[in-house]
């Protein structure tokens, strides 16, 4: 089984949908949606990860690799009005 289809345990959890987290994608929601109007930002490190993304369905499907080294930062906003981040 796959971390997607393991359920998230919920135990700790708080809030009206708490309830309805049930796989790794209700997660991400659930967060996007908590923290999106709290000028909140996450950033994720990475060193050296290796991601392969399927293109079809199936454990034979092509699938493209992608290298992942340094950081990720997700930002949340409550309008679509906001400028981007650059460097």
């Amino acid at each position: 089984m796959t971390d997607s289809q393991n359920p998230v345990p919920t135990a700790n959890a708080t809030g009206p949908d708490a309830h309805n987290i049930k796989d790794w994608t209700d997660l991400g929601k659930e967060m996007w949606s908590y923290l999106t109007g709290k000028s909140a930002a996450i950033n994720y490190s990475f060193i050296d990860m290796t991601v392969e993304v399927p293109r079809d369905i199936g454990p034979d499907a092509p699938r493209a690799t992608w290298k992942l080294n340094g950081t990720l930062r997700v930002t949340t906003s409550e309008g679509s009005d906001t400028e981007p981040l650059t460097k």
